[in-house]
């Protein structure tokens, strides 16, 4: 199974690298220009562009906000699975790697949303940066208990609890308990 999910990742990663230098092309700029709207290093974008290395997640949403487009619009595979299975998607780590997401399912056509399955370690924290102005953040815990924080407000999450939130908020996820929490995210961008 293993090679099949590197396989997989491989592919996606060129996918996403071709699907960024198409959509930087459309844009008309350059790589200099995109790093300098994304505040990622020329470099790296390069790199993305070539296939050669896996960002995180906090590197795709700059570049994502940079190019005012969704996130899964550079996470598109080309096939047309409906079924999505847990561990199969494909996963994007935070920079501490206690905070992971995983693709369930990518719409990029029309009003755009996106759905994932995150992870967050025990005791860890996330804060993402603000997503794209105008779309709204929807978060059901599935399992353990959440300290979640949108602006100055906090609220306690447990399983089965749902909030509604503009993604453009400063936002932040803790893991206040002593398991693994699992949530259960949906962005959805105006049309």
């Amino acid at each position: 199974m293993k090679g099949l999910e590197d396989e997989q990742t491989r592919k996606l990663i060129q996918q996403m690298g071709g699907l960024l230098r198409k959509i930087r092309s459309e844009q008309k700029l350059s790589l200099e220009e995109l790093a300098e709207k994304t505040g990622v290093s020329k470099l790296t974008l390069g790199k993305i562009e070539r296939g050669e290395t896996n960002p995180t997640l906090g590197v795709v949403w700059k570049i994502t906000e940079g190019l005012s487009i969704p996130l899964t619009r550079i996470l598109v595979m080309d096939d047309h699975v409906d079924l999505s299975r847990c561990g199969e998607g494909f996963m994007i780590y935070g920079p501490d790697q206690t905070w992971r997401v995983e693709t369930v399912f990518r719409n990029t056509d029309g009003p755009t949303m996106e759905i994932y399955r995150a992870f967050l370690e025990p005791q860890a924290m996330y804060s993402p940066e603000p997503h794209h102005k105008g779309a709204m953040e929807f978060v059901t815990v599935m399992r353990g208990n959440i300290s979640f924080k949108v602006e100055e407000r906090v609220y306690q999450l447990k399983q089965f609890d749902s909030i509604k939130f503009e993604a453009a908020s400063e936002h932040l996820y803790k893991n206040i308990g002593d398991e693994e929490a699992v949530l259960h995210v949906v962005v959805r961008y105006p049309s």
